[in-house]
Parts: structure tokens; C-alpha cells; sequence
């Protein structure tokens, strides 16, 4: 038995175990990345959609709503603010954005209480109903983006999958967190005021 056949037989064995193992790293880290992208995606689309009812609902309580203007201009402000920070793709800015579009859409809401007629309106309550409906899916999807981001970067930061990351190039992400006031208890009192 030659030693040196064999120990040439080890090596090249290792070496094939490490590139296979180097290279599943590679390709579970880019499903990763493709999984965070892909659920910001899933967030952008309830965002643009949200964004293109919002004019909607404000031109529906204009109607009734003639002396809340500053409210009415207060939304569609803040959704503005939402679609640029999106188009960016700014998280810090895009959390402080909806911080001040859901404040706004809740004082929005709240004052609508006050006009019956824009209360019986059935285009106020279609796209009340379809704006609720859409902030729920805006953060069940939030949820599920941070939890991809969430394991994408546990997933560089963890030996042996660090090596591959640094050596391609692989970042973290950015998690959409919202403000403290997002976070806070609703003053309903003031919503009323």
C-alpha cells in the first residue's frame, strides 16, 4: 500500500467535501437573500396599493368633511411621505412615514364618527374597509419581512456561513421598525378631540 496514493486520495476527497459544503453555503445564503427580497416585495405591493386608495378616501370625506381639512391634508402628506421613502427604499424613513399616516388615518377615521352622512357614504365604507384591510396585510407582511431579514443576517454572522458571506459579498438587511409612537397606546381622547 502506497502511503502517498493515499494520502493524495484523502486530500482530493477533503477538498471535494469542502467545495460541495462551500458550495451549498453559497446557494442557501442566496435563497436567503432572494427571501428577503422577495418579502419586501409582498409589502411594497399592499403599499402601492394603499397608496393608490388613499387619494380615494380623501376625496370622499372632502365631501362631507369641510372643516377638517388640516386632518385631510395631514393624510395624503404623510402618504406622500410613505411612497417616497418606499421608492427609496429608506426603512428608517419608511417607519416614521407610516407612524404618521396610520396617526393621521386614525384621526381620519375617528372624525368621520361625526358625519353621519359620510358614515352612510358606501364609497367611505368600501374604502375604509379595503384600507383596513390592506394595514392588516401591511403588517402581517411586516412580520414575515422581519423574520426573513431576521435569519438572512443570523445566517452571515454564524461560523462557518460568515466565510462564504464575507468572501461573496453577502450584507444583512435592514429591519422595518416603526416608531415608538407607532408602538405606544392610542389616546382615544385625543383621537375625539
Amino acid at each position: 500500500m502506497d502511503w502517498g496514493n493515499v494520502t493524495v486520495v484523502i486530500l482530493v476527497a477533503t477538498l471535494v467535501v469542502a467545495l460541495i459544503y462551500g458550495i451549498t453555503l453559497y446557494n442557501q445564503l442566496v435563497n436567503l437573500k432572494h427571501g428577503v427580497s422577495q418579502a419586501w416585495a409582498n409589502i411594497d405591493v399592499l403599499l402601492r396599493q394603499r397608496h393608490e386608495e388613499l387619494p380615494k378616501l380623501v376625496e370622499a370625506c372632502r365631501q362631507y368633511m369641510q372643516y377638517e381639512q388640516a386632518t385631510l391634508e395631514r393624510v395624503i402628506s404623510a402618504r406622500n411621505a410613505v411612497g417616497q421613502a418606499r421608492d427609496r427604499s429608506d426603512l428608517k424613513q419608511l417607519g416614521q412615514a407610516e407612524t404618521a399616516l396610520r396617526n393621521g388615518l386614525g384621526q381620519l377615521f375617528a372624525l368621520a364618527e361625526n358625519y353621519p352622512q359620510l358614515q352612510a357614504s358606501s364609497s367611505f365604507q368600501h374604502l375604509q374597509q379595503r384600507i383596513s384591510g390592506l394595514e392588516s396585510g401591511i403588517a402581517d407582511r411586516r412580520e414575515l419581512y422581519n423574520a426573513a431579514v431576521n435569519i438572512n443576517n443570523v445566517r452571515i454572522e454564524q461560523f462557518p456561513d460568515v466565510l462564504v458571506a464575507r468572501l461573496f459579498s453577502f450584507h444583512g438587511a435592514e429591519l422595518l421598525q416603526f416608531s415608538e409612537a407607532e408602538k405606544a397606546d392610542v389616546n382615544l381622547r385625543q383621537l375625539f378631540s
